[in-house]
């Protein structure tokens, strides 16, 4: 009897196998797919013609098994003047993580654009958007590579490829790390100048490949580095109870997005507004947060004054908050008795709020939502009618399948849980590579990455300081939305380009 239990448990099992290799079959070697097209444009004052390629690369592991199939979308210069073995490339990306690179893509650095209100005070609405030639794009300078992580835009696990392989810190970078060596390769260019751009965890995530492309058997010198709204070390841009760094970074941001708002620092410029601030948290401030329960409560009275003399707000609002004002609760209480809740990617942005009485805003960011629609239309659009690309499922702009992200800095071992830092990565980074130049673009109204954060990055991990350059922008984390800063930024990254190249 026990024998033919046995028998008959070892059948079921090898029936239940047999199911299961049949739900996943072994991947079968096939070539990647690439969708190109041929265009012409006027870019820096100059005409010229140029590749779109939307193209897929494998990423292998140790063993070479396929484990990821990532997507791109470059814009590769054209004719017979183009020595393409030594023009420079430049690699982009969003972050997240998450997140496609459709918004630096068509938001700034493309050929083409998409329009939303530059002063923030209209939604986007419905379709048909705004889409328009880009003259201030990059590509007289360097080639343009828009990279899709695993997980967003088209890019996928693919053959052997596990979620743990490409979500985590280290795992993401080093999967754009090997996509960068292998289109280099591809395209012949190890001689050419080599640029990175990231926006927000971008910024993360570059500092982490920078760091990964100077090892690993293959070393990839890279000759500068934009950061779009910065997120090198997550204690300056973490706003929750009893992170007092946070509470010191964020309040210049605050304080400038009051005096947008007309509720702080009336007659005062606002370099003036924001120096005044940077002075504060630096000084009285920063000793305040420090000394906490220490304090009298007429020490604390007087903290509360110059906040709420900062801030906008209530004096009784901020003692009852310990001085300590979550950015959650700023992006509401600003405009409590208006009924409107400000935006948290830019607090130019305000939106009517159905619960008016809720601590923190209820329907999210209205400086996303007020803005996702025309991005998502124009660049699926643009991806099928311009590039003519024909895939049998959607380009995700966010991951909606991904989970478990790993944010553990290293790889095994014991790691005692404290914020995310790459801050350490890049500035190292730059040790090893002496010639590297880093570029940082703030904006001013950005309450996700503070500008005051960077500052205060950028001032500390031994980071060279005559390689670092900083800029400001009166916008939010995505700036170049607004017209005038487009602009300001394409020239800043222009000029940085050319100080290196030239």
């Amino acid at each position: 009897m026990k024998r033919r239990l046995l028998i008959f448990t070892l059948v079921i099992y090898s029936f239940s196998s047999a199911i299961a290799q049949e739900e996943k079959p072994k991947w079968e070697p096939r070539e990647p797919k690439t969708f190109k097209t041929s265009h012409s444009g006027t870019f820096g004052g100059k005409s010229m013609t140029y590749d779109a390629v939307v193209s897929e690369t494998f990423i292998k592991n140790s063993e070479g098994e396929v484990t990821g199939a990532m997507w791109s979308t470059a814009y590769l210069r054209t004719g017979t003047n183009v020595n393409s073995a030594n023009r420079p490339v430049m690699f982009i990306f969003n972050g997240g993580p998450g997140s496609a690179s459709i918004w630096l893509h068509v938001g700034f650095f493309g050929p083409k654009v998409v329009k939303v209100d530059s002063e923030a005070k209209v939604d986007d609405g419905a379709a048909p958007f705004e889409f328009v030639e880009n003259t201030q794009a990059l590509l007289d300078l360097t080639d343009l590579v828009f990279i899709d992580p695993i997980g967003t835009g088209f890019s996928e696990l693919e053959g052997t490829g596990k979620g743990e392989d490409f979500w985590g810190l280290n795992a993401d970078a080093s999967s754009i790390a090997q996509f960068m060596r292998t289109w280099v390769s591809k395209h012949k260019r190890w001689q050419a100048p080599k640029f990175l751009a990231g926006e927000s965890f971008g910024t993360t995530r570059a500092a982490k490949t920078a760091e990964v492309l100077q090892g690993g058997g293959q070393t990839m010198a890279l000759n500068g580095i934009i950061l779009i709204s910065q997120a090198l070390d997550y204690a300056g841009s973490t706003s929750v109870p009893d992170n007092l760094t946070s509470f010191f970074t964020y309040l210049p941001s605050q304080a400038v997005t009051a005096w947008y708002h007309g509720k702080a620092g009336q007659g005062k410029t606002i370099e003036e507004f924001a120096q005044e601030a940077r002075d504060f948290a630096y000084g009285e401030y920063l000793e305040s947060l420090f000394l906490s329960q220490k304090q009298s409560p007429a020490q604390k009275e007087v903290i509360a004054e110059k906040l709420a003399y900062f801030t906008g707000l209530d004096k009784g609002y901020i003692l009852r908050s310990d001085n300590q004002i979550l950015m959650g609760r700023f992006k509401k209480e600003l405009l409590r008795e208006e009924g409107k809740v400000i935006g948290t990617l830019d607090g130019r942005f305000l939106a009517k709020e159905t619960d008016p009485v809720a601590e923190s805003p209820v329907l999210g960011d209205p400086s996303s939502y007020m803005t996702d629609a025309a991005y998502t239309a124009v660049f699926n659009d643009y991806l099928q009618r311009d590039l003519k690309v024909e895939m049998d499922r959607p380009y995700y702009t966010s991951a909606v399948n991904m989970s478990g992200w790993d944010w553990k800095p290293t790889s095994g071992g014991y790691w005692e849980p404290s914020y995310v830092s790459t801050a350490r990565s890049l500035s190292e980074a730059m040790h090893q590579n002496t010639q590297m130049q880093v570029l940082v673009a703030n904006g001013y109204y950005d309450l996700i990455t503070p500008f005051f954060d960077s500052e205060y990055t950028f001032a500390r991990h031994e980071f060279p300081q005559e390689r670092i350059k900083m800029t400001y922008y009166e916008a939010g984390h995505m700036m170049y939305n607004r017209q005038e800063d487009f602009d300001t930024l394409a020239r800043d990254i222009r000029e940085f380009l050319e100080s290196i190249l030239n």
